[in-house]
């Protein structure tokens, strides 16, 4: 019982971390870009030039597609920041509903605050190069965690005001559209079904003088990021398919002993007139008792530290390599419950293998032997 409580222990981490993974890695790169971005098909340089309308023909159609959460405008602007003698280029992206930052007010990425030694309340210069250079004093509001180091642009977050009018452009023109979608479509067959739907609406409704809008997706930005997590989902089903091996070979083992010690009981109860298939029956209900307690024990034991792991953070990781500063454990309890359902369907069938030793026992020699 203990092996099998510590094997779905094992199966249950491991559910969980592959979950979390894809929930918060997922979470934060569609944070910088959306899930899917609808953006001009001619949009080769982040700049003044080919804006588009905030409510293109067929967004209301976009908006009703089934997973879509929320279209949001932006506009993005290439920049260069300095500070003393340190310059970088930087990407801002101008966002609606911020009113903290209004009034050049910024939220700038804690790479690049570490890299320029600012923190909130410092002013940053930035250059916009275009027909002539702008320049802008903006005020940094926030500092806010860069999700993931999938590419080397670092992310400005502005008003979209600010923006607009550093753009001179209309109020309802934008740079591109941001689609977020329901966490149950972020799934990369899901979210590519999304995105060639929200593609095809785009161009369909589109007439002569509208803007050509191309749909693209997190998984045609960053497609290192999906395989890295097919990567984990793979490990965590290797993970899955051993424990509950190990979990099996252990059943066997222990009713393997139960039945030797009982042989005189089987070969008495064979005597009596009970039927082989009744005692594997009597057997198999002892050992599947000892499986679903253990499973009970095992999941209990998992979850309390999942959600401890959630409430603290307490097992960190290398964000350089992973991605993330912690462990991220996301408690999916339909996967939970479809992993241990397989889990002790996969055992009990392995335990039909011992089992067929009862057949083997003669009851005259064992009565005999009494």
């Amino acid at each position: 019982m203990v092996s099998i409580a510590i094997s779905f222990l094992v199966m249950i981490i491991a559910v969980s971390v592959s979950s979390g993974f894809r929930r918060e890695i997922r979470s934060d790169i569609a944070s910088v870009s959306g899930d899917i971005q609808l953006t001009p098909a001619d949009m080769n340089y982040i700049g003044e030039e080919s804006p588009v309308s905030s409510r293109p023909p067929g967004i209301d159609e976009i908006s009703a597609v089934q997973g879509v959460k929320e279209v949001t405008p932006v506009i993005y602007r290439a920049g260069i920041v300095k500070k003393d003698d340190n310059i970088h280029g930087v990407v801002f992206k101008g966002v609606p509903g911020l009113d903290s930052l209004a009034g050049l007010g910024i939220s700038i990425p804690d790479r690049l605050a570490s890299l320029l030694e600012l923190g909130e309340g410092d002013d940053l210069q930035a250059y916009f190069v275009g027909e002539r250079v702008k320049v802008r004093r903006f005020n940094i509001r926030s500092v806010y965690r860069m999700p993931v180091h999938a590419d080397d642009n670092l992310v400005v977050l502005a008003s979209i005001e600010d923006m607009r009018r550093l753009n001179g452009w209309e109020e309802d023109e934008v740079s591109a559209l941001e689609i977020s979608l329901d966490d149950s479509w972020r799934q990369a067959s899901l979210m590519q079904s999304r995105k060639d739907e929200i593609g095809t609406l785009a161009l369909v409704h589109a007439g002569d003088d509208d803007d050509i809008l191309v749909a693209s997706s997190l998984l045609d930005k960053y497609p290192q990021l999906f395989d890295w997590l097919n990567l984990i989902d793979f490990n965590a089903l290797a993970v899955l398919i051993l424990m509950t091996v190990v979990a099996g070979f252990n059943m066997i083992s222990g009713l393997l002993i139960l039945l030797f010690r009982n042989i005189s009981t089987i070969g008495t109860l064979k005597a009596m007139g009970m039927t082989d298939r009744s005692i594997s029956s009597v057997f198999l209900r002892v050992s599947s008792h000892l499986v679903l307690k253990g499973m009970l024990i095992g999941n209990a034991i998992a979850l309390a530290l999942c959600a401890l792991q959630n409430a603290t953070h307490v097992l960190k990781l290398n964000p350089d390599n992973y991605f993330i500063s912690y462990v991220p454990l996301k408690v999916n309890l339909p996967l939970i419950l479809l992993a241990d359902a397989l889990a002790y369907g996969v055992i009990m069938l392995l335990l039909l293998i011992p089992v067929r030793f009862i057949s083997k026992v003669d009851p005259a020699v064992t009565v005999r032997a009494q």
